[in-house]
């Protein structure tokens, strides 16, 4: 069980949590925040059932990183490569020369919207009765991000017939109950809330229809309740259990297209929302369907999370983000304590080197790694490396992520950028060589 939180940062949490219903206008709002696996404090305001935790909301979108799951799984287990054509596994649909990358992160010009009536308000059918055509493809491959409900469908089409089974079955089986998530489920289990919309200018409430989306369901079709929204929180924290290699989801949350290293952004990653938010990196997925609000992110570094659950269709700022920095203000991790390991390199090849006339420093950082970075207050290119059977280093982050690094005694080698011990030294393999007068 995790440890509860103060009763100080308990009423900081709950006094925000009441803000954002009261403000949001919402008929009911449950909230909580993640920390050792469970939640450490939850609250529900309005007109909500007890106990809170455990009342179904619809996650809306949130249904996409479920879906992203069981693709990535199918993945690890060779079944399918990222870099596939979706033609190779779905064949007979105008994005065939797509790839399931860039379905996951949004990059395959695919139409944001299913054609017909309005997917997440009407029941729907099979992929045949959605009569794709090549109007749906509205962009480009791999051109900009553009945010795809049908891309989302088509994926859980794709899990669908590499399973033998329904998209609902195959994440149940091999997502959801693994992870003890037993009350998320396609369709409501009682008691569940009723999804509503607010009048804009007067307080009065209209109920939302509820359906089954047909092969839409993917991208938006699960319910669940707070507890469980919390075990998936966990989940995205690193709590992979047998779902996921940690690798693999590590693979999920790295930005597409978007240079990480800005100080404010957001971005997509595999079937994933990333947003740098306070310098922080938060990890998860918002989630909205006609009559429900929901939000889940979690902040991996600080092994810390945030879920929420509401029945309005809009007006609701997500009040995840700002559980999450009340938390870590109020209750700051306690960082391991710092203790000597062993250098993976030789200590002298440690220190001061020189791309050209730029000063760098190679660093041993713990767990066997490696860190290139530019002399501090110097500006310039930082990667961490890690070290591969062969001898050799590959960068796991940063400009030279997936690049090699050769180490020699008198230089160093990355992606035809050789590193000497002085600026352009005369006896190391320098490109282009140095000018045999020197500096002068």
């Amino acid at each position: 069980m995790p440890e509860p939180v103060l009763p100080t940062t308990a009423r900081l949490l709950l006094a925000r949590t009441a803000r954002a219903q009261r403000e949001g206008r919402s008929p009911s709002l449950v909230a909580g925040v993640v920390r050792d696996g469970d939640l450490a404090w939850s609250a529900g305001r309005g007109d909500v059932a007890e106990p809170h935790s455990d009342v179904q909301y619809r996650l809306g979108s949130i249904s996409k990183t479920v879906t992203a799951v069981a693709v990535m799984r199918l993945r690890d287990e060779g079944r399918l490569h990222l870099d596939d054509h979706l033609d190779g596994h779905l064949p007979g649909t105008p994005f065939g020369n797509r790839t399931v990358g860039q379905l996951l992160s949004h990059l395959a010009g695919a139409s944001a919207e299913s054609p017909g009536g309005w997917w997440e308000r009407t029941p729907g059918g099979s992929l045949e009765d959605l009569g794709l055509a090549p109007e749906d493809v509205v962009l480009g491959a791999a051109r900009r991000f553009h945010y795809s409900n049908l891309g989302f469908g088509l994926l859980g089409e794709l899990v669908a017939r590499l399973r033998g089974a329904s998209w609902e079955d195959a994440v149940t089986a091999e997502v959801l109950a693994p992870l003890g998530m037993d009350r998320t489920t396609p369709r409501p289990v009682a008691p569940a809330a009723q999804g509503t919309a607010v009048h804009p200018w007067a307080d009065v409430v209209l109920p939302e229809p509820e359906h089954h989306a047909g092969v839409m369901a993917a991208a938006g079709q699960l319910w669940a309740t707070l507890e469980d929204l919390a075990r998936f929180a966990a989940f995205l924290i690193g709590d992979t259990g047998d779902v996921l290699d940690p690798a693999t989801l590590e693979e999920m949350t790295v930005p597409a297209g978007v240079d990480s290293s800005a100080p404010g952004w957001s971005a997509y990653g595999l079937g994933v929302q990333v947003v740098r938010m306070d310098g922080r990196t938060l990890v998860g997925h918002g989630g909205s369907m006609p009559g429900f609000l929901a939000g889940v992110f979690v902040d991996r570094e600080e092994a810390t999370g945030a879920v929420s659950l509401a029945n309005t269709t809009a007006g609701l700022d997500a009040v995840v983000f700002g559980l999450l920095s009340d938390l870590r203000a109020a209750e700051p991790r306690v960082v391991e304590p710092w203790r000597p390991s062993p250098s993976p390199v030789p200590l002298e090849l440690l220190g001061v080197w020189f791309w050209g006339p730029s000063p760098y420093v190679l660093r041993a950082v713990g767990a066997g790694m490696l860190h290139l970075m530019p002399l501090p207050g110097r500006s310039g290119r930082a990667s961490r490396f890690t070290a591969q059977d062969d001898g050799m280093w590959v960068g796991l982050d940063g400009y030279f992520a997936g690049e090699t690094l050769r180490i020699a005694e008198d230089h160093l080698d990355l992606d035809t950028f050789v590193f000497t011990r002085t600026p352009y030294d005369t006896d190391a393999p320098v490109p282009g060589g140095v000018d045999e007068a020197g500096w002068r």
